[in-house]
Parts: C-alpha cells; structure tokens; sequence
C-alpha cells in the first residue's frame, strides 16, 4: 500500500509530519511507498536533522501551502501547487492509495471532493470522528465536511459509517443513532425527525447493515452502546469542538485542585495510574484521524494540532481503510439506497 502524505499541514509540521513518518515506516511493514509531500529542501532537511533513511521514503515537491486561517475552496483552486493538493493528486492518479493530512480540514476535504470526486451511489462525503465510549468508540459522522446537510446525506452517513465500523472496525453490527435534543420519539426538530423517518424506512426494508436506535442524546456519545451518531457538519464540528474544549477544562481544573495542598498531592500520587489511564482513553493521539467517507479514495484527516504519534495513528488508521477495501465495501452497501 501506498500513502501520500501533507508533510506541510498542521501546527508543528513538519516536524510532526517527519516524526510520524519515521515511526510509521518502522512500525508498518505492510507500507510499500510513503510519499512526503511539501517543500524540498525543508522536508530533505529534517529527514536528516530526524534520521528519517527508508528506501520506501519519497519526497514530492509542493512549494505551496494552504494556512489554517485560508478560504478552503479558494486555496485549494488557487494554489495547485499545495502540500494538499498534490498529495491528492496522487491519489487520483493511483500513484497513491490513501492521503493523510493535518492541514486545513475544509482544505483537505474540498481537495478530496474536488479531485477524487464522490464514490458511486453517495450524494456527500462525510467525517467520521471518534469519540471515546464506554464500549469503545463512538463515531460522530458528519463532524464538518458538510454543513448544510439534507435528510437523504445522512441516510448515506448512516450505511457509510456502518461500512466502516464492521470492516474496518470489526463490529459485525453496528448501533446507529441520530443526535438529538432527547432520546423519545417525538423529540427534535423537522430535520432529525424528516431523517429518522427516512433511515427507518429503510431499516424496515430488511436491507440495512446496522441495527437503528433512533434518537441519542449527548449522554449517549459516552455511556451508551453506539457506534456510529448521526448529525449534519454543524452541529457536530460544534459538537466534537465542545467535547474537546471540555477535556481541556475538566484536566485543568483538576491539577489545580490536585496541587492547592500537600494532602490532595499525596492522594493525586496515589491515583496516578488511574488518571493516566484516563488520560489514554481521551487521548486523541491514539486515534490517529478521522476518514473522510464517501471519496473515491482514502483521506484520513488528523487534528491540526497533531504530535508524531498522531501522525503516525492516522497512517495506520490510513493502512487498516487500504487492508480492509473500505471503498468497495461502501459502493456495495450503497447500492441497497436506490
């Protein structure tokens, strides 16, 4: 398998981006050719300053890069010669088989849909965050690819994110909800109940691959068996955006409850192994990224703030989509809509 990656895109790239590379060259023998894309002479520098030597180790030029704070649309049509654009070309000409970036998310999306276009049978392509769960992982699809969603999108939602929890993830049945303002029927606005309507239509065919569990509510991301919530871009970009920011507090905050007296201290020594454990679970490192669903090819998407372990997650994230023939288990699955 072969992946391109924004060696340009994210915060601390490309230190990261090098970094992630280097470990997952060592820990991914399946890889057969990782192309580096960005600047030369920058990538050529920390390759060395990094020791980063592979014969399956290529740079590809891309003397632009697209800024977090840029138009995504714009940028990727104005500047052909960006670290993101070019490692979607790739992709599209087969040279590679996945793209894996930290760059500007609506960056790498516009030049995902752009460039590779939809895979037959999905109307829009969707994000799939992972959330921690009580039983895993829950993914939350659409976390910011589309916005403006319509009923019909999140119906593709629904079998894509399927699609990617059993093969991908091998859960033989996946459990699908919508997000919502309360968990009984009656409960949500015109969208959530015009959607639910719709994917219980089909449910009642026979022909879905998940077993639908109607409306969840925020409490159901965490403590409840799913694996796949529903939501349009909005209000899951707010949603994922949410969660992380409340991490952040709740850590916070406890250290400085923690450390305020030497008692508290002694008690937080005691604790450590528990805290680091739960630390593990929220850590977004280990994830890796999340796959943007319903491209003609693989593009997993790393948070921007992404470390080399990060980095490194996301390409193995990249590999399991390559190993497991996502794609073609999506176009079949699709197929049951029309």
């Amino acid at each position: 398998m072969k992946i391109a990656l924004d060696a340009m895109g994210g915060d601390r790239a490309p230190d990261v981006t090098i970094g992630g590379a280097r470990d997952a060259l060592d820990l991914y023998p399946a890889i057969e050719r990782l192309f580096l894309v960005g600047d030369e002479g920058t990538l050529q520098q920390g390759c060395r300053e990094q020791n980063l030597i592979d014969p399956r180790l290529e740079i590809v030029h891309a003397p632009e890069v697209v800024e977090m704070s840029e138009s995504a649309v714009d940028a990727v049509r104005r500047k052909k010669q960006s670290s993101i654009a070019v490692a979607t070309e790739l992709v599209k000409e087969g040279q590679a088989d996945a793209v894996v970036s930290a760059g500007n998310t609506g960056a790498a999306v516009a030049a995902c849909t752009l460039k590779l276009r939809h895979l037959e049978g999905v109307e829009r392509a969707g994000i799939a965050s992972p959330l921690p769960n009580e039983f895993g992982q829950c993914n939350l699809l659409d976390a910011g690819a589309n916005p403006d969603a319509k009923p019909s999108h999140l119906l593709g939602y629904a079998i894509m994110g399927s699609a990617y929890a059993q093969h991908v993830l091998q859960i033989e049945t996946p459990v699908v909800g919508i997000m919502s303002n309360g968990a009984e029927e009656e409960k949500g606005n015109e969208f959530t109940k015009e959607t639910s309507a719709l994917i219980r239509k089909y449910v009642e065919s026979g022909k879905a691959p998940f077993s639908w569990s109607g409306n969840v509510e925020g409490y159901d991301l965490f403590m409840t068996k799913l694996d796949v919530c529903l939501c349009d871009g909005f209000v899951g970009n707010v949603l994922l955006k949410t969660c992380g920011a409340t991490g952040k507090a709740m850590s916070k905050w406890l250290r400085e409850g923690l450390n305020s007296n030497p008692i508290r201290q002694a008690g937080a020594l005691l604790a450590k192994g528990a805290f680091r454990d739960i630390k593990d679970r929220f850590n977004y490192e280990s994830y890796g990224g999340s796959p943007l669903l319903g491209v003609n090819g693989v593009c997993i998407i790393a948070h921007g703030s992404s470390s080399a372990l990060a980095i490194q997650n996301a390409i193995r994230v990249a590999t399991e989509a390559i190993k497991q023939d996502l794609n073609p288990h999506i176009v079949e699955a699709m197929k049951a809509v029309g």
